[in-house]
């Protein structure tokens, strides 16, 4: 049985670095995850998106 929970990994969206990695459920949540993060290379919060 497959694992319901996919490791994803999230880019800024000013600086394209690649900061973190989650999981998410891809059944009950299809679109691509936004959130709110800090950046250690900008040095601030900005948006980080999930990388395809």
């Amino acid at each position: 049985m497959a694992e319901a929970r996919t490791e994803i990994t999230l880019k800024c969206t000013v600086c394209g670095e690649e900061n973190y990695i989650t999981t998410k459920n891809k059944k009950a949540h299809p679109e691509r995850f936004e959130i709110n993060k800090f950046c250690p290379r900008c040095g601030k919060k900005t948006v980080h998106k999930e990388k395809r």
